[in-house]
């Protein structure tokens, strides 16, 4: 089935440094741009990450500092791969939880404006793991009957992934789902809209789900000895709370959002 598409949707896969969301980053990056009227554009960036590529993440993706010494840093191709995902939505495997957030991340470093809130993202890890809990060369067996070729590769993994995307509107287009509040519905259809909906675990107010929003649109904090609590109440009750999270290992993106809403505050 192909794709029911208003505006661009980017397949991207990242190789990074490790896995910490904080301090790793991208050595690599793979852009597949599905256009409304069907047509594809992509692209690939290879990047000096300036940072120490740690052995388990070299021995998956087969890139050393040494070999990505020449190339350009993040911030020397931010503003292009900016400008390449213009009014796109996302999609990806795993996407949510870690290719977004890095992604967000590095823009943040680099003084880009990427704006997330407008975007759509869809993660066809979280529909898989609803639907059938495996993983994405299982996922790729599964959907397509043949085995991935080349995965952890940046192409690969991305090309898969629009791969499995159609094939599972296919396979559930009249599938009703029900939900743990009981809820049934047809989630995966060909819309992006319903596909960002029923991809996510939580309505994220950060990019990893540290700060969620609860049924009334208020930010929760989704963690530690505050979890459940509004962030509003956290910050009036332990004004404290704000410089610790400045001070310790969180992502920019909740950093700026902690920030946003104590100066919302004071507005109020």
């Amino acid at each position: 089935m192909e794709l029911n598409l208003k505006k661009p949707l980017a397949f991207f896969d990242i190789e990074a440094t490790g896995l910490s969301i904080i301090k790793d980053r991208i050595v690599e990056l793979f852009i597949l741009k599905v256009n409304p009227n069907g047509t594809k554009e992509s692209n690939t960036w290879l990047i000096n990450p300036d940072y120490p590529i740690s052995a388990e993440a070299e021995q998956i993706h087969g890139y050393s500092n040494d070999s990505l010494k020449d190339k350009p840093t993040f911030k020397q191709v931010a503003k292009e791969i900016s400008k390449f995902l213009h009014n796109c939505d996302l999609a990806g495997y795993n996407a949510i939880k870690f290719d977004v957030p890095m992604l967000v991340e590095e823009f943040l470093r680099a003084d880009i404006d990427f704006d997330i809130k407008k975007r759509r993202l869809i993660d066809v890890q979280n529909i898989f793991m609803k639907m059938e809990q495996r993983t994405l060369s299982a996922a790729y067996r599964f959907y397509l009957q043949k085995e991935l070729k080349d995965a952890h590769g940046a192409e690969a993994d991305a090309m898969a992934t629009y791969e499995i995307l159609k094939a599972q509107l296919d396979k559930y287009e009249n599938t009703t789902f029900t939900d743990k509040k009981g809820t049934a519905s047809i989630p995966v259809k060909n819309d992006m809209d319903a596909l960002h909906e029923f991809s996510s675990h939580h309505r994220n107010a950060d990019l990893i789900g540290q700060i969620i929003f609860n049924e009334n649109d208020e930010e929760v904090i989704n963690f530690g000895k505050h979890k459940g609590k509004k962030v509003e109440e956290v910050l009036k009750v332990e004004p404290s709370y704000y410089n610790w999270v400045m001070n310790s290992d969180f992502p920019l993106f909740t950093k700026n959002l902690l920030t946003n809403i104590k100066l919302r505050m004071k507005l109020q």
